[in-house]
Protein backbone atom coordinates (compact mmCIF):
# COMPACT_ATOMS: atom_id res chain seq x y z
CA UNK A 1 0.00 0.00 0.00
CA UNK A 2 1.19 3.20 -1.42
CA UNK A 3 0.57 6.56 1.01
CA UNK A 4 0.60 9.32 -1.21
CA UNK A 5 1.34 12.89 0.47
CA UNK A 6 1.74 16.19 -1.69
CA UNK A 7 3.29 19.41 -0.31
CA UNK A 8 2.95 22.85 -2.38
CA UNK A 9 5.29 25.63 -0.60
CA UNK A 10 3.10 28.63 -0.20
CA UNK A 11 5.44 31.17 0.77
CA UNK A 12 8.03 31.84 3.78
CA UNK A 13 7.66 28.53 5.66
CA UNK A 14 3.90 27.72 4.72
CA UNK A 15 3.48 23.88 2.85
CA UNK A 16 -0.33 22.91 2.11
CA UNK A 17 -0.60 19.33 2.37
CA UNK A 18 -2.73 16.72 0.27
CA UNK A 19 -3.03 13.34 1.01
CA UNK A 20 -4.35 12.58 -2.79
CA UNK A 21 -8.11 12.22 -1.58
CA UNK A 22 -8.85 15.44 -1.12
CA UNK A 23 -7.84 16.25 2.38
CA UNK A 24 -5.28 19.55 3.06
CA UNK A 25 -3.24 20.30 5.73
CA UNK A 26 -1.31 23.60 6.17
CA UNK A 27 2.14 23.30 8.06
CA UNK A 28 3.82 26.54 8.99
CA UNK A 29 6.21 28.07 11.15
CA UNK A 30 4.88 29.77 14.47
CA UNK A 31 5.78 33.40 14.23
CA UNK A 32 7.99 33.22 17.05
CA UNK A 33 10.10 30.81 14.68
CA UNK A 34 10.19 33.15 11.73
CA UNK A 35 6.32 31.77 9.81
CA UNK A 36 3.19 33.05 9.58
CA UNK A 37 1.21 30.59 11.99
CA UNK A 38 -0.94 29.68 9.24
CA UNK A 39 -1.23 25.99 10.59
CA UNK A 40 0.14 23.53 13.25
CA UNK A 41 4.00 23.20 12.49
CA UNK A 42 5.12 19.51 11.20
CA UNK A 43 6.61 18.65 14.01
CA UNK A 44 3.35 18.94 16.24
CA UNK A 45 1.50 17.56 13.02
CA UNK A 46 2.69 14.72 14.06
CA UNK A 47 2.38 14.61 17.57
CA UNK A 48 -1.25 15.48 16.79
CA UNK A 49 -1.03 12.23 14.73
CA UNK A 50 0.16 10.28 17.33
CA UNK A 51 -3.17 11.52 19.39
CA UNK A 52 -5.65 10.46 16.51
CA UNK A 53 -4.21 6.94 16.02
CA UNK A 54 -4.08 5.90 19.83
CA UNK A 55 -7.81 7.32 19.95
CA UNK A 56 -8.51 5.53 15.99
CA UNK A 57 -6.67 2.22 17.46
CA UNK A 58 -8.02 2.19 20.94
CA UNK A 59 -11.75 2.14 19.19
CA UNK A 60 -10.88 -0.18 17.13
CA UNK A 61 -9.22 -2.67 19.92
CA UNK A 62 -11.89 -1.35 22.59
CA UNK A 63 -14.58 -3.23 19.85
CA UNK A 64 -12.86 -6.33 19.33
CA UNK A 65 -12.82 -6.49 22.97
CA UNK A 66 -16.44 -5.62 23.29
CA UNK A 67 -15.54 -2.36 25.78
CA UNK A 68 -17.96 0.23 25.16
CA UNK A 69 -17.29 3.69 25.80
CA UNK A 70 -20.02 6.67 25.97
CA UNK A 71 -16.95 9.35 25.78
CA UNK A 72 -13.25 9.11 25.14
CA UNK A 73 -10.21 11.94 24.49
CA UNK A 74 -6.72 12.20 24.51
CA UNK A 75 -4.30 14.92 25.76
CA UNK A 76 -0.53 14.60 25.30
CA UNK A 77 2.44 16.82 26.08
CA UNK A 78 6.14 16.09 24.18
CA UNK A 79 9.05 17.32 25.30
CA UNK A 80 11.06 18.80 23.07
CA UNK A 81 14.50 20.42 25.12
CA UNK A 82 15.98 23.72 24.11
CA UNK A 83 17.98 23.72 20.74
CA UNK A 84 16.75 19.71 20.14
CA UNK A 85 16.30 19.21 16.95
CA UNK A 86 13.37 17.31 18.03
CA UNK A 87 11.07 15.89 20.48
CA UNK A 88 12.65 13.36 23.42
CA UNK A 89 9.26 12.16 24.80
CA UNK A 90 5.22 12.25 24.87
CA UNK A 91 3.48 11.55 28.10
CA UNK A 92 -0.33 11.90 28.30
CA UNK A 93 -3.93 11.00 29.52
CA UNK A 94 -6.49 9.10 27.60
CA UNK A 95 -9.96 9.62 29.41
CA UNK A 96 -12.13 7.26 28.83
CA UNK A 97 -16.18 7.18 30.16
CA UNK A 98 -17.04 3.45 30.79
CA UNK A 99 -18.68 0.88 32.76
CA UNK A 100 -15.96 -1.28 31.88
CA UNK A 101 -13.32 -2.37 34.74
CA UNK A 102 -10.28 -0.35 34.97
CA UNK A 103 -8.08 -3.78 33.81
CA UNK A 104 -10.17 -4.00 30.45
CA UNK A 105 -9.33 -0.22 29.72
CA UNK A 106 -5.80 -0.37 30.71
CA UNK A 107 -5.33 -3.55 29.08
CA UNK A 108 -7.16 -1.96 25.58
CA UNK A 109 -5.08 0.81 26.03
CA UNK A 110 -1.32 -1.15 26.45
CA UNK A 111 -2.84 -3.03 23.39
CA UNK A 112 -3.55 0.21 21.58
CA UNK A 113 0.29 1.48 22.23
CA UNK A 114 1.62 -1.66 21.21
CA UNK A 115 0.21 -1.32 17.75
CA UNK A 116 -0.75 1.98 16.67
CA UNK A 117 1.20 2.75 13.45
CA UNK A 118 2.25 6.30 14.41
CA UNK A 119 3.59 4.74 18.10
CA UNK A 120 5.57 2.50 16.38
CA UNK A 121 7.24 5.23 14.88
CA UNK A 122 7.80 6.97 17.54
CA UNK A 123 9.27 3.46 19.31
CA UNK A 124 11.73 3.16 16.41
CA UNK A 125 12.92 6.54 16.74
CA UNK A 126 13.93 5.84 20.35
CA UNK A 127 11.04 8.14 21.35
CA UNK A 128 8.98 6.73 24.28
CA UNK A 129 5.09 7.50 24.77
CA UNK A 130 3.51 7.03 28.13
CA UNK A 131 -0.47 7.34 28.58
CA UNK A 132 -1.98 6.44 31.20
CA UNK A 133 -6.14 5.93 31.36
CA UNK A 134 -8.23 8.26 33.50
CA UNK A 135 -11.80 6.39 33.67
CA UNK A 136 -14.64 7.88 34.54
CA UNK A 137 -18.17 6.08 35.13
CA UNK A 138 -21.00 6.65 32.82
CA UNK A 139 -23.19 7.64 36.00
CA UNK A 140 -20.70 10.50 37.26
CA UNK A 141 -20.11 12.08 33.64
CA UNK A 142 -24.10 12.45 33.60
CA UNK A 143 -24.32 13.32 37.08
CA UNK A 144 -21.52 16.23 36.31
CA UNK A 145 -23.16 17.49 32.80
CA UNK A 146 -26.52 18.22 34.61
CA UNK A 147 -25.10 20.36 37.05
Amino acid sequence: MSIPAIGTWEGGYRTRLNDGRGHDVVVDLDRDEGGGDAGTSALELQVLALAGCITTIFGLVARRRRLTFEAMSIELGAERPPRAPTITAVSGVLRVTTAAPAEEVATALTLTLRTCPVGVIFERAGIPVVVRPVITPPTVAAEASRT
